[in-house]
């Protein structure tokens, strides 16, 4: 009998490895399947050990005869130092089946690509020559890949994809929405080697399987998917590319925490392969930092074969209604635009950040307010189903026919949701074909499973949440509206008016992406806006100048690091006592940082829990990592979050 310690890929293990025995030579890094309490888990065996002083318990069997790459492990320990949570936490990551996220569904089937057309033959442009040549020469590990809409940027990875294949190294190619890996998987397969799809629609058994080809493959592959491709065993990585990098979506919001342009420049380091951060509206932090180690790469000039020129703008103001004489929500130039644009047998695409059909229901005598009883949040009305539901708890419930305190029975409904503004489209133009895309989505009906309907131009307008900013190309568009530009602009945080910038400047770069002429469409409250502004005249210079200014005066990334941490307790009073008594703490270590708070947490009460936060504020971050491993156990640790919300 032979014994050995095994790394173990759990939440649960939260040491260093345990000791477990076996009949087989089982060389570092196998990868194993190991009883844990009562149910078996994913190990790494570390070494073999001498015979313990108790009965060990027996590995069940080995996953493969390949041994999991050494960056790997290396991978996983410097996440657990980085974002302060433990190694079985970090190890869980490279586990052949990962969890998947609740409420999202399993499949084996593919996402369908539509017959998206990305011709190689065609020569590069300028940029794309001196993009790739620069990011191949690059001093740096991470190169920050600043291309406007429609400049190549795909075209700029696949070039390099080419190079390292060619060398028999690997490609990750990463995507914040699994409807963009329909489109990166159609371009990839161009390249003749294996392409390998991860997204959380796959079942555990379906993503295991490819894990599985993965580890074991003997020539180079591609490997396309949302952040936890990044973790996938590949032995010999040349490339990564996070496209979209901009996107909330590669921030963990389990833990680890990490981001995952932080942890692909860190396997970068460990692997040796280069990586590409690709986006047209980088974040200020990610700027700033490029910029100053000389990594930013612009590209400004179109594709061959793409036609020049930019999407004109109008701006609507919304405290005018004299301008919504036809329709309470689309201006009467929008309902023009959309006329004119169907006539000439193009695509329209609607676009409002707000899912549901209504965002309040009141009582117009008393003004009582339908809320949630559990999370005191407003309800959403959803009219085709005729339900109220909170979106934070899950919680469903019928409306009232009358008010609950003073019983009148006019109960209006206030603001607007995608599927309102679907309804309103209908009775506007109810001979055009119009498909609604958001979370609410059914299966069947999401947009990767419809893309190739949407980008062969057979259904006439889009309407949709956040899900349409995200890189999509479609050939066939003509216009686009933007209803309530400014709404995420007033939530209190410091990246608000980032992440409003950086939807209007990616919505409207859907049109006039070097397909035809097109035309944008914003109603807003504000339109004297320098956000607004910024981002239909496509100057993320001004945006990034003016965002710089405000961070630096109030002391916010890229000027100090951030640690935002949170409890929850059965009451307010038990929250803030807690919150309290860990300011404490923090302030005792007497360390070089600034703590605000603690306050109630944006969204103060979810279900049955009360919820506090304290945000912590330094230069150094090692200071915020020596406090985040202080905290007790029972708190969620947030370091270098990309909101305070």
């Amino acid at each position: 009998m032979k014994y050995y310690e095994v790394l173990i890929a759990s939440k649960s293990f939260r040491g260093e490895a345990l000791t477990y025995s076996s009949e087989n030579d089982l060389p570092p890094l196998s990868v194993v399947s190991i009883p844990l309490r009562n149910k078996s888990a994913t190990g790494f065996v570390e070494k073999a050990v001498k015979k313990p002083g108790f009965a060990a318990k027996a590995i069940k069997n080995r996953l493969s005869e390949r041994s999991l790459p050494v960056h790997c492990i290396e991978l996983a320990r410097w996440i657990a130092d980085y974002y302060t949570c433990s190694l079985g936490e970090a190890l869980r990551q490279f586990a052949p089946a990962q969890p998947i996220t609740s409420g999202e569904y399993q499949s084996d089937e593919p996402v369908r690509p539509a017959d998206l057309k990305l011709d190689l033959s065609l020569p590069l442009s300028k940029d794309q020559k001196a993009a790739i040549e620069l990011i191949k020469k690059g001093k740096q590990t991470t190169t920050l890949l600043h291309g406007d809409t429609a400049t190549g940027k795909t075209r700029v990875y696949l070039e390099l994809a080419k190079d390292n294949l060619k060398n028999g190294r690997s490609i990750i190619i990463l995507t914040p929405e699994i409807a963009l890996t329909a489109q990166l998987e159609k371009v990839a397969r161009t390249l003749s080697q294996p392409v390998y799809v991860l997204h959380s629609h796959l079942s555990a058994a379906a993503r295991k399987k490819i894990w599985l080809a993965i580890l074991e493959t003997n020539e180079p592959v591609i490997v396309i998917g949302a952040r936890s491709a990044l973790f996938v065993p590949l032995r010999d990585v040349g490339l990564i590319v996070v496209d979209e990098a901009h996107e909330p979506a590669y921030k963990q919001d389990q833990s680890p925490r990490y981001h995952t342009s932080r942890v692909a420049s860190r396997l970068g380091e460990l692997s040796g392969a280069r990586v590409v951060l690709g986006t047209a509206t980088p974040s200020v932090a990610d700027y700033y930092l490029a910029d100053v180690r000389r990594a930013v790469v612009h590209m400004s000039q179109p594709a061959i074969g793409r036609m020049k020129g930019a999407a004109t703008s109008q701006v609507t103001d919304q405290k005018d209604r004299s301008a919504f004489s036809r329709s309470k929500y689309l201006s009467n130039l929008l309902i023009d635009e959309i006329n004119t644009t169907l006539s000439a047998k193009k695509q329209i695409m609607i676009y409002l950040n707000r899912r549901g059909s209504a965002r309040l229901m009141m009582c117009q005598k008393c003004g009582w307010q339908a809320l949630c009883p559990h999370c005191d949040l407003p309800l959403v009305y959803h009219g085709d189903e005729h339900q109220a539901r909170c979106h934070t708890c899950g919680r469903r419930e019928t409306p009232p026919t009358a008010c609950p305190t003073c019983a009148n029975p006019d109960i209006v409904y206030k603001g607007i949701g995608t599927k309102a503004l679907h309804d309103e489209l209908k009775r506007l133009f109810g001979q055009s074909k119009i498909a609604r895309f958001d979370s609410d989505s059914l299966r069947g009906e999401r947009l990767n499973e419809q893309y190739a309907k949407l980008y062969s131009g057979s259904v006439d307008i889009i309407v949709g949440t956040q899900v349409l900013a995200k890189g999509l190309d479609l050939p066939k568009l003509g216009l686009v509206g933007v209803i309530s530009a400014d709404t995420a602009m007033a939530l209190p945080d410091f990246s608000s008016e980032e992440r409003s910038f950086q939807l209007l400047y990616q919505v409207a770069g859907r049109v006039g992406r070097g397909h035809g002429p097109g035309k944008v469409i914003v109603q807003t409250y504000q339109p004297e806006s320098p956000v607004i502004s910024a981002a239909l005249s496509r100057d993320y210079r001004s945006f990034y100048q003016y965002s710089l200014v405000q961070r630096k005066q109030f002391r916010f990334p890229p000027f100090a690091y951030l640690l935002k941490l949170s409890v929850k307790r059965a009451t307010s009073a038990g929250a803030s006592t807690a919150a309290n008594r860990l300011k404490d703490q923090i302030i005792n270590q007497k360390l070089p940082v600034e703590v605000i708070g603690p306050t109630p947490a944006f969204y103060g009460r979810r279900g049955r829990y009360h919820y506090w936060q304290l945000v912590a504020k330094s230069k150094d971050r090692k200071n915020l990592v020596e406090i985040a491993r202080s905290v007790p156990a029972d708190w969620r640790i947030d370091l270098d979050p990309i909101n305070l919300l």
